[in-house]
């Protein structure tokens, strides 16, 4: 993905700096930079289990409540 912008005659490097921005912009590339910016650990097999407990818990939790509701 090469963006070129070259000066178009009497431009200013103002101009010429929004016009590369705007088609960096339209590209997409900037939100690709920061995603690949950070990185991002996957979780272990022990804390997807932990979560998969809690996940389960609030489910069944969230269930009791609405049977004791509809009374």
């Amino acid at each position: 993905m090469a963006i070129h912008a070259h000066k178009r005659g009497e431009e200013s490097n103002d101009s010429l700096m929004q016009r590369f921005k705007k088609q960096v912009q339209k590209a997409g590339m900037v939100k690709v930079l920061r995603e690949r910016s950070v990185r991002t650990k996957k979780p272990t097999r022990r804390l997807m289990r932990l979560r998969a407990l809690k996940r389960e818990e609030f489910r069944a939790a969230k269930k009791k409540t609405q049977f004791y509701s509809n009374m």
